[in-house]
C-alpha cells in the first residue's frame, strides 16, 4: 500500500505516493464524495507540474478515497458564498479548475483517470481528458449543472458535442446520470472494468506496464442504454431551438422522450438555453483548451444571472429542492439574454 501524504501546499483533501513508476493522486475528502476545493486543485497543479520533470514517474493515477466516488464536482456551495460575499473567490476558483483540466488534456505522460463510482462535473473536467479512463460497474457519471442554474463546463461540451448522434444533447441539457456502459458509448470513458481490477491494473502500471485505455477483460459500452435509445434522442434533439426541442419531447410517443421533456421542464430555463449554445459552438472548437476559454466567459456570465445562487440554494444549501427560476419556461428566455452570456 502506497504512503500517500500531502503536497507542498500542505492540505490533506488530496495527498501523494509514489508506487514504482506511477505517481498516484487520490483525492481525500470522502464525506463530500471529493468535491474539490481550490487548495486541492492547486496542489494537484503543483505536483503534476514536478511529476512532469521527475523521470522516476512514466505514468500517474487519479483516485478518488472513500467508496462513494472519484469526484462529486467543484465545491460550487462555496463558489455561491464567494459570490453573495462579493469576492472573486468563485471566478479564481474557475480559473484554477479550467488551468487543471487543459494540464490534464495535455499532460506529457499518460494519465489514468480511475471513474468508479460518482463521477460529476468538475470530476468528469479532471478525468474525461485522461489517457486511460476506466470506468466501472459502480460508476455514476453525470454532467447536472442544469439542475442548479449553470451549465456543463469544464469542457464538458467539448466531448458531450461529439458524442454519437444527439446523445450528448440529452445528456448535457438533462443532466441526467449515467452508467459506465453508457459513458463508454458518449466518449466519456473508454472502458468499464471490474472495480475489483483497479489494484491489480495499477500495480501492473507501477511496475512500468503498459497504460490501456482498454486492459483485457473489460468492456466497451455493452447494455448502454443511451445508445438503444438514440433513435427517439436524435429526433427529438435535433437543432437550435431549445424550445422546441422541449416541445418535441413532450409531444413524442415514447413514454422515455416525454420524460425527458418534464425534466428539462424543471431545470433552469436559462441553463438550458445556454447548454444548447454552448453545445453547438463547441462542436466546431478545435480544441479542449478552446472550450475552456469559452467556458470561462460562459461560467462569469452564469454567475451574474440569478439562478446560479438560487440553483445552489435549493439544491444544496436549503435542499427544498424548488428553486424560482428567472424564467417559467425555455420559451420565455430571449435569445438576446443568451448571446448576452456568451459576450464576456
Amino acid at each position: 500500500m502506497s504512503d500517500f501524504a500531502p503536497g507542498p501546499t500542505g492540505t490533506d483533501e488530496v495527498l501523494f505516493a509514489v508506487e514504482g513508476s506511477l505517481g498516484r493522486v487520490l483525492l481525500n475528502r470522502p464525506r463530500a464524495i471529493n468535491s474539490l476545493t481550490r487548495d486541492m486543485v492547486r496542489a494537484m497543479s503543483e505536483r503534476l507540474v514536478a511529476w512532469a520533470d521527475d523521470d522516476a514517474v512514466a505514468a500517474v493515477s487519479l483516485e478518488g478515497a472513500g467508496e462513494r466516488g472519484l469526484c462529486a464536482g467543484g465545491d460550487v456551495r462555496q463558489v455561491r458564498e464567494a459570490h453573495l460575499a462579493g469576492t472573486s473567490g468563485g471566478v479564481d476558483f474557475w480559473a484554477d479548475e479550467y488551468s487543471l483540466d487543459a494540464q490534464i488534456a495535455e499532460y506529457p505522460k499518460p494519465v489514468i483517470a480511475v471513474m468508479d463510482g460518482i463521477v460529476m462535473g468538475g470530476g468528469l473536467g479532471i478525468s474525461m481528458f485522461a489517457t486511460a479512463r476506466w470506468a466501472t460497474e459502480r460508476s455514476r457519471i453525470a454532467m447536472p449543472e442544469t439542475v442548479i442554474g449553470f451549465f456543463p463546463d469544464v469542457a464538458a461540451t467539448y466531448r458531450l458535442s461529439r458524442a454519437p448522434g444527439e446523445t450528448g444533447t440529452h445528456v448535457a441539457l438533462t443532466g441526467t446520470t449515467v452508467t459506465g456502459a453508457d459513458a463508454v458509448h458518449l466518449g466519456l470513458a473508454d472502458a468499464v472494468v471490474d472495480s475489483a481490477r483497479v489494484p491489480e491494473l495499477l500495480a501492473a502500471v507501477a511496475a512500468r506496464g503498459p497504460v490501456e485505455p482498454v486492459p483485457s477483460g473489460a468492456t466497451k459500452g455493452d447494455g448502454s442504454a443511451i445508445r438503444s435509445a438514440r433513435p427517439w434522442i436524435d429526433e427529438c434533439y435535433a437543432g437550435d431551438d431549445a424550445a422546441a426541442v422541449v416541445e418535441r419531447l413532450r409531444a413524442h410517443p415514447d413514454p422515455a422522450a416525454r420524460a425527458a421533456g418534464e425534466e428539462i421542464s424543471l431545470r433552469s430555463p436559462l441553463s438550458v438555453a445556454v447548454t444548447l449554445e454552448a453545445l453547438r459552438r463547441a462542436a466546431d472548437a478545435g480544441s479542449v483548451r478552446e472550450v475552456l476559454a469559452t467556458d470561462t466567459v460562459i461560467a462569469r456570465g452564469m454567475l451574474a444571472r440569478p439562478d446560479f445562487s438560487e440553483g445552489v440554494r435549493a439544491q444544496l444549501v436549503d435542499r427544498d429542492r424548488q428553486p424560482r427560476w428567472e424564467h417559467a419556461s425555455v420559451a420565455e428566455v430571449p435569445r438576446s439574454q443568451v448571446l448576452d452570456v456568451f459576450s464576456g
